[in-house]
């Protein structure tokens, strides 16, 4: 469920990104797909420390 929320918040943080910076549609989705991507590793690793920790 965290990985799910992370590739969303992401995704969503991306689009913002490249719009600020003036980028074209095909920016904002690459934009969007790369921070989706590093987002869900993140949120993989979060979701990992938190099953062994319980």
């Amino acid at each position: 469920m965290i990985v799910i929320a992370a590739v969303v918040i992401g995704a969503f943080l991306g689009w913002r990104r490249a719009g600020q910076l003036g980028g074209t549609r095909r920016d904002r989705m690459q934009y969007a797909a790369a921070f989706a991507m590093a987002f869900a590793v993140l949120g993989l690793f979060a979701t990992v420390i938190l099953d062994r920790m319980v």
